[in-house]
């Protein structure tokens, strides 16, 4: 199996000093994910969690809902012409009954470490195929001094950023700011299909007492997975696109941006959030 991290020699300047050292970098490799032994998508990712990975992806895709949909995951044996098994490939087997997407040459899906599944991008798409109902924001459940914790544990919790300084991080937090999970991976979109896809696995979907956390920006792909797994709201260190936003006010998600201390901006599900007693508006 791939490395999730890999040593190179870089040349070091500091402050007009020059040295030549070994660097750790974040490990990157595709992985095609296979359904039924047929090509899905391709995508770059950090080795490490394929399956959660894949099934994760496969519950972004509207495919899985349940741990019983799901028979089996497995990396392909033979993948290369020796024989050999580059874990860079693996098969999914859904249980009987278990709608398959149709499998063209337009749908097969190849996305990079950045962009999440391109060309789906579309509120329709999302609406049509979200496996939960949206979860009304009637009654605050988000302390605003609770929300400010996050960043900080996140990040707390990303053991291979801090040997690479390369890699996004998505953690699952309580309402209460309880961390129950994190991922990482060199592509924001796959540390959140690992995230959902491990708790897939585990058979807690809809995620509603929940809070996705991301390291980087909010966008429209982070805030589809969101929905797809029955997370009720998105909270980002940066900012979120225009869609991601559309998304979030159509589906009643509560969306936070520019997370940073104790200064945000909410963009989507306000009525979730309770503010202090003592909070100006205006």
């Amino acid at each position: 199996m791939g490395r999730v991290t890999e040593r190179r020699k870089v040349l070091r300047i500091r402050e007009g000093a020059v040295s030549e050292r070994p660097d750790t970098l974040a490990g990157e490799e595709p992985l095609e994910i296979r359904l039924g032994g047929r090509p899905l998508a391709v995508t770059m990712r950090t080795p490490g969690d394929d399956f959660a990975l894949a099934a994760g992806f496969l519950v972004s895709e509207g495919v899985l809902g349940r741990a019983s949909e799901l028979v089996r995951i497995a990396y392909c044996a033979g993948a290369l012409v020796d024989g050999q098994n580059t874990y860079n490939t693996l098969d999914v087997r859904l249980a009987e009954g278990v709608a398959v997407p149709e499998l063209t040459l337009e749908r097969n899906v190849y996305t990079t470490s950045s962009c999440g599944v391109c060309g789906k991008a579309s509120l329709d798409a999302v609406r049509t195929t979200a496996r939960w109902e949206p979860e009304a924001p009637e009654a605050p459940r988000l302390d605003v001094e609770v929300l400010p914790l996050l960043p900080e544990r996140l990040r707390a919790a990303q053991r291979v950023f801090d040997r690479t300084g390369g890699l996004h991080a998505a953690g699952l937090f309580t309402s209460e700011g309880e961390l129950l999970d994190v991922r990482e991976d060199v592509g924001r979109h796959n540390a959140v299909d690992k995230l959902v896809g491990a708790a897939l696995q585990r058979d807690l979907l809809p995620l509603r007492d929940s809070v996705l956390m991301v390291s980087g920006r909010a966008s429209f792909e982070l805030v589809q997975k969101a929905v797809m797994a029955g997370i009720p709201a998105l909270a980002a260190v940066s900012a979120p696109s225009s869609l991601a936003v559309d998304l979030a006010a159509e589906t009643g998600t509560t969306l936070v941006g520019f997370l940073r201390g104790r200064s945000m901006n909410v963009y989507a599900g306000a009525e979730r959030i309770a503010l202090p007693a003592h909070a100006p508006t205006g």
